[in-house]
């Protein structure tokens, strides 16, 4: 089986691979509210498996405050009752709720994490994306002023990824929608995304549809015309008007978006899976937006699979964990147009999703990649393990075993906090 899954993953090497985005870095700017300090909670989005516990996709609640009695173990959980794939998740603009989704629908489930961070409820489920905008498989959700603007895979149609955005009020209330451009360069698929308000530009990446990205991988890269159905654009879009205007040619599957939080910056940095590349989007002299490949992740000829990357505060060092080898590896960004790797360590037989603290003192790693795609017998590790970073080495502090708990795949990760939403005194 293992043989077979690496056969599967070289075989995709004209095609691409997904994932999206997690810490405390990599929020939307409209975010109101940032953990500066020690974050008490990570709440996991974790994908259900038939046969596990409820079997149900579920919000898992980790206790990961080191002063706490129950440091390192799940606290709390709340089930959706279906299986739909869990991916990403995504806090309105005030923090005070959390919009998740899965890939093999369109609904999205609202979580309130305000009224209780130690236990957060299920509050509404907002069912309409496919009938409104005729999009399918919610991805990224990120915050605006108000509202959330919400990238697809694919589309209810024919699930190819031609896909878009839609925008809906934190209320739940659908307000807008907007194609991936397919023309022009396009390819109209769709992935990640994230805004430069300083520039008044939103970037999104691209990946492929629902009629890829749920089949079992060894039976998609036997299809020779599915396999053609990948992404290979960036786009650069008027934030304002949410208009595109310029495709980017990056190939090889441009992942997640990072622009960097240092406010001398104009610059963002992706990684193309199947490349093992990194990407620098940054506006030239002249205002034109350019992308430039930056750098090498690991040895693109043994597919490592790049699949999360987390940008530090002050932009100057990057986090990236590959797939199939189970390393993260750390970045010396100091120079964007030259990223050297510094450190790398192996932090399990399959890694996925990684998530920092603010002060980068602290890092969150994940397993699950996509249930058809993840690794089988022992090395379908699923867990979530948290490690200090002290500079030069990661040590780990703890780990849960989502199979052994009997919860699932584990899969995003938000952070949480009581302290944002304590009362001020005599109030």
């Amino acid at each position: 089986m293992q043989r077979l899954h690496c056969f599967a993953v070289a075989a995709l090497a004209g095609a691409a691979f997904g994932t999206a985005y997690a810490d405390e870095t990599c929020n939307s700017p409209y975010i109101s509210k940032l953990i500066k300090g020690q974050e008490d909670y990570v709440y996991v989005w974790t994908l259900g498996v038939e046969g596990l516990g409820d079997g149900s996709d579920k919000l898992v609640t980790v206790d990961v405050n080191p002063k706490s009695k129950t440091y390192g173990k799940v606290t709390h959980t709340v089930s959706t009752g279906t299986r739909a794939e869990a991916h990403h998740m995504g806090f309105t603009d005030d923090r005070r709720h959390l919009w998740a989704g899965g890939l093999s629908e369109s609904r999205i489930w609202v979580f309130d994490i305000a009224a209780d961070p130690a236990k957060p409820k299920l509050v509404r489920t907002v069912s309409d994306l496919g009938d409104k905008s005729g999009f399918l498989g919610p991805h990224t959700y990120y915050a605006l002023p108000g509202r959330m603007l919400v990238q697809a895979l694919s589309n209810t149609k024919d699930k190819s990824g031609k896909t878009g955005m839609a925008l809906y009020n934190n209320q739940g209330k659908f307000l807008d929608a907007r194609p991936m451009p397919a023309s022009g360069g396009g390819d109209g698929y769709g992935y990640d995304l994230a805004v430069n308000p300083k520039k008044n530009v939103l970037l999104t990446s691209s990946f492929t549809g629902y009629a890829n990205y749920m089949r079992p991988l060894g039976e998609l890269i036997k299809d020779a015309e599915a396999m053609k159905n990948f992404g290979n654009t960036m786009v650069v879009w008027d934030l304002k008007a949410l208009k595109p205007q310029k495709v980017l040619s990056v190939p090889g599957a441009p992942l997640e978006i990072r622009w960097s939080l240092n406010p001398k910056d104009n610059w963002a940095i992706t990684a193309a899976a199947l490349t093992s590349k990194l990407w620098l989007v940054r506006q030239e002299a002249s205002g034109e937006w350019s992308a430039k490949d930056v750098g090498t992740i690991g040895d693109p000829s043994q597919i490592p699979l790049p699949v999360d990357i987390s940008i530090t505060r002050d932009g100057k060092g990057l986090w990236v964990n590959t797939f199939m080898d189970g390393k993260t590896r750390y970045f010396d960004l100091s120079n964007p147009e030259a990223p050297k790797q510094t450190y790398e360590k192996v932090t399990g037989k399959q890694v996925n999703m990684i998530s920092q603290s603010w002060d980068g003192k602290r890092l969150y790693i994940t397993s699950s990649l996509l249930a058809n795609w993840d690794k089988g017998g022992a090395d379908n590790e699923q867990f979530i393990r948290g490690f200090a970073w002290n500079g030069s080495e990661l040590t780990q502090k703890f780990e849960v075993d989502f199979t052994k708990e009997q919860l699932g795949r584990a899969h995003h990760m938000k952070l949480g906090s009581r302290a944002l939403y304590a009362k001020p005194k005599g109030g």
